[in-house]
């Protein structure tokens, strides 16, 4: 099977490779894969990481490939054999940071960094701020206070002889020159500072990803950087031993659309696809050279189709009652999310913003029209319009047009930021501060640091207040809080999923679809067991009551959230709900947090899981789970059939092809299994179906890539007769047919299909796959999605053969 390594893959299968998953192990895996219908495979980061990672994102050498996975020759015996199966690779790049390892000589570009200084060659790499900390790189990796920690610091010889001081796990170079002071003005001569890591938060000097210190930024948009940090990768698409890229957090750059026009110019023009999280109405940047997102906002789209409003409607008035939450703590999505912004920008990201505001500073001095803004004016108006963005950031630079859409979430987010201030003479001051967001103010280096980092920062809050905050604070529904989602509007009408269907085959046919990731909270299953509820709401909350009164625990919220988790999980498994429940009160930071942690609370919250979830109460769930059984079969082969059939590259995660239930990292990424040779056969129930119907929609994208692609148009099928709201189906090219049903209990309420049937675009004969099954013209939906909830069909042009 020969590869068009010019063409998008028709679907991508991804692996999250890891020291108990090397190439080795994805290489026995890809007869199965192949057997299974997938174009190319899609591998999570392979260049060298700090040792034993098991995902990859923490890059300590561009320049190789990961020795623990099998190094460059394991890569290329993947590739070697991927492609005699017909199959080529993607891989997940990571061009916003790297990692801060220990011993820090992993990372050799940071190294020369921390023995040479500002005048290092390698400083270019990294967005250090040399005007902090006189001159040094602030390393917080100190458990306490650099006095109390003297004494566990000795000097010693590193790898290749020089001199080096050793501080638990860390390895730090010594400034040549200082090797023989004694150890107080050793310290003091390096052009780093070994600093508490509490001071991380509010005293760093380096730009990081997110709010995590052990990973620092690469400024990519230089250059030499770019050409340093690509050149392997780069190399691997021109011997073609890969095809295509997945770009990891973008937003994290400091000019995206800078960085992918160069990447598509140096890659040939190869498949990307963009981590790009849009949020709520927002598009993707038209002028991108991408092929689209990963695929987060299809995943919105097919969670919401399945979602009935009325009874997630019904869930958030329950869970209100329940949990008492006041409005800015969980009670109202709009207010919890402000809190927590709020949050995140005065506490996580307090370095971030007080850079921002040393620039802000920099820039009214340097100018008599702009002077006469005082600090705290200039913070407060940055961290109003910070807190007020709808989206991760904007794409403005100094000296480009200003996007209109740009231009519009600012000036909106600045109207409402001047409301914090008392005096209307002080508010001038946050038009100062959108306009160098904007990068109205200039060209000069501050102009262009602040409009940059404001950007930068801006992304950082938005995944952290949005992703990591809020949606672990507003728990109604958990399957509506997912990356990219609304939870407070959890619901997609029909008539709006052809509509962004339409949209997505118009504008990015080969972009990127998901379901599930390495990144989801919980997996489509799981998800789709929760979302059930919304056709239970009052059976939910009734349960809810009971099992309050039976199994005590530390607070309402926490009982709610982690029994709709073990409703998700299907199974009493505390190993692996324990420590979901115990991250999803740690990121809520309400009565425990990461980094202050009420150990008494954590205790109690596991002990309620144990006893509970995870307990011999579990078993209140089995009368739950059979009742809701047919939503949820409706929903996890309705979702698997729209997602490798609408618009789009659709990418399967491993282990998604048979039913398969994960929670939040690190549940959802061990190592996966896969039988011998070239697959298995479908086994029973559910787990079955799922496995027949992803091999039979993959394999006909793969027999037929122009029925799905750029030329493969989308048009919606409406159904003729009552309940037409209960099916969702569209057409491929005038040659495929999918159709689904939804809410499967509102529809039996209604009185089932009574008659109603799905007219087959142009007549003439058709076969449905799944159950192999002719129809002539039209299908009757009691018949079609009688025997399965959902149906694929293809265009036969066999002459007489009748309705089944």
């Amino acid at each position: 099977m020969k590869r068009d390594i010019c063409s998008p893959p028709t679907a991508t299968y991804r692996l999250q490779l890891q020291p108990a998953f090397p190439f080795a192990a994805a290489g026995r895996a890809v007869p199965h894969l192949a057997a299974l219908g997938v174009s190319h495979l899609h591998l999570s980061p392979v260049l060298e990481a700090v040792p034993g990672s098991t995902h990859g994102y923490d890059v300590v050498d561009h320049t190789a490939v990961r020795a623990e996975l099998g190094g460059e020759e394991g890569l290329r015996a993947l590739s070697r054999t991927a492609r005699a199966h017909g199959l080529g690779l993607v891989l997940d790049i990571v061009p916003n940071h790297m990692a801060v390892p220990a011993p820090e000589h992993l990372n050799g570009p940071l190294w020369q960094v921390l023995r040479d200084g500002p005048a290092s060659p390698c400083a270019r790499w990294f967005d250090i701020d040399w005007s902090e900390h006189g001159g040094k790189v602030l390393l917080p990796v100190l458990a306490g206070r650099l006095g109390a920690e003297l004494a566990r610091f000795r000097t010693g010889e590193g790898p290749g002889g020089e001199a080096v001081l050793h501080y638990g796990d860390h390895v730090l170079p010594v400034r040549p020159g200082t090797e023989r002071l004694p150890l107080p003005e050793l310290l003091d001569a390096q052009w780093y500072r070994p600093a508490w890591w509490r001071l991380a938060r509010t005293e760093l000097n380096y730009r990081r990803f997110f709010t995590i210190a052990e990973l620092i930024a690469v400024r990519v948009e230089d250059p030499e950087v770019f050409a340093a940090t690509h050149a392997k990768v780069l190399q691997l698409l021109r011997e073609d031993v890969v095809d295509g890229l997945r770009v990891d957090h973008p937003d994290g750059l400091a000019d995206p659309p800078g960085y992918l026009r160069r990447l598509h110019e140096a890659t040939g023009g190869r498949w990307t696809v963009v981590e790009k999280i849009l949020s709520g109405d927002e598009r993707l940047p038209a002028g991108w050279p991408v092929a689209g997102t990963t695929g987060y906002d299809a995943l919105r789209d097919l969670d919401g189709l399945f979602t009935d409003p009325h009874g997630a409607a019904a869930l958030t008035a329950a869970y209100r009652a329940f949990t008492g939450a006041p409005a800015d703590r969980g009670g109202d999505w709009p207010a919890t999310l402000r809190r927590a912004a709020y949050r995140v920008v005065t506490h996580e990201l307090a370095t971030e913003v007080g850079r921002l505001v040393r620039t802000a500073t920099r820039l009214c001095e340097a100018a008599h029209p702009l002077r006469d803004h005082a600090p705290w004016a200039l913070r407060t108006a940055l961290c109003e319009i910070l807190v007020r963005l709808p989206v991760y950031r904007p794409y403005a630079a100094p000296g480009r047009p200003v996007a209109p859409s740009d231009a519009a979430l600012l000036d909106e987010a600045a109207q409402g930021a001047r409301t914090a201030f008392a005096v209307p003479e002080e508010a001038e001051v946050v038009e100062l501060v959108r306009d160098a967001a904007l990068g109205r103010l200039g060209d000069g280096p501050d102009q262009r640091d602040f409009c940059a980092r404001f950007a930068q920062t801006a992304s950082a809050l938005r995944a952290k207040s949005v992703e990591d905050t809020a949606f672990y604070r507003y728990a109604p529904l958990l399957s509506a809080t997912e990356v990219g989602a609304v939870p407070d509007r959890p619901a997609l009408a029909p008539a709006d999923f052809h509509a962004h269907c339409a949209r997505r085959q118009r504008h990015w046919p080969a972009g990127g679809t998901v379901l599930s990731t390495h990144d989801t909270k919980r997996s489509a299953d799981a998800r789709a067991r929760i979302a059930a509820l919304s056709e239970y709401p009052g059976r939910w909350a009734e349960l809810m009551d009971r099992l309050w009164a039976e199994v005590p625990a530390p607070d309402p919220h926490v009982a709610w959230v982690a029994w709709q988790n073990a409703v998700g999980l299907g199974a009493p498994d505390g190993g692996r709900l324990a420590p979901a429940v115990l991250k999803s009160v740690r990121e809520a930071a309400l009565l425990t947090t990461w980094t202050e942690q009420d150990t008494a609370y954590e205790a109690a919250v596991e002990a309620f899981v144990a006893a509970g979830p995870a307990g011999p109460a579990h078993e209140a769930l089995t009368a739950l789970a059979r009742e809701t059984e047919p939503t949820v079969r409706a929903h996890v082969l309705g979702a698997a059939l729209l997602h490798l059939t609408m618009p789009g590259v659709p990418d399967v995660y491993m282990g998604t092809e048979s039913v398969y239930a994960a929670l939040v990292d690190p549940d959802n990424r061990q190592p996966p299994r896969f039988p011998p040779g070239d697959g298995e056969q479908p086994g029973e129930g559910l787990d079955g179906q799922k496995l027949h119907l992803t091999r039979t929609a993959l394999r006909l994208r793969r027999e037929h890539p122009q029925w799905f692609g750029a030329r493969g148009a989308y048009e919606p099928v409406v159904v003729d007769g009552p309940a037409a709201e209960h099916c969702v189906a569209f057409a491929r090219a005038g040659e495929v047919v999918a159709a689904v049903t939804r809410l499967p209990r509102r529809l039996a309420e209604a009185g089932g299909w009574r008659g109603a049937v799905l007219p087959l675009p142009g007549g003439g004969p058709w076969r449905e796959l799944l159950t192999d099954r002719p129809y002539e013209g039209c299908a009757p939906l009691d018949r079609l999605l009688g025997p399965w909830p959902v149906a694929l069909l293809i265009r036969t042009r066999e002459a007489g053969r009748g309705t089944a």
